[in-house]
């Protein structure tokens, strides 16, 4: 397998709210994440922000993504994914209510591969106009 093909199957199961159990496979033990959000600055590992993203399906339960763009960079052992998160605060769960307000941020993923899994994960993500569309800002 690629590192291309595994980072491919990663995002799938992150973005799909698989979690950790559904991301680990990809990933290294501990891998490490990064994130300059405030909503994601106490998270650390990758294994976290799987669970994280899991549990955001549950006040957004039809969040998903339109993938722009995926790149591998072999030479340089990293993945890069673009895409779109669209979605709709109906759910349970959130910082407030359902407030029936919907999302579409932009994010990037960028995969840093040791050998063929996954060792650190950098999401870019504008965290505030994410919560503000959503109505929990």
């Amino acid at each position: 397998m690629t590192i291309e093909t595994t980072a491919r199957a990663f995002f799938e199961a992150c973005e799909t709210g698989q979690g950790w159990q559904g991301c680990a496979q990809f990933c290294h033990d501990g891998a490490s994440f990064e994130c300059q959000a405030d909503a994601l600055a106490d998270t650390t590992t990758l294994e976290a922000y799987a669970d994280w993203m899991k549990g955001l399906l549950t006040p957004v339960p039809d969040g998903n993504y339109e993938l722009k763009g995926f790149a591998a960079d072999e030479a340089r052992d990293t993945v890069l994914a673009f895409a779109v998160f669209h979605g709709t605060q109906s759910g349970e769960g959130g910082p407030v209510p359902p407030t029936g307000n919907s999302v579409a941020a932009d994010y990037v993923y960028a995969m840093k591969f040791e050998g063929d899994k996954i060792r650190h994960m950098t999401k870019i993500w504008n965290d505030v106009i994410s919560l503000r569309q959503l109505g929990w800002a």
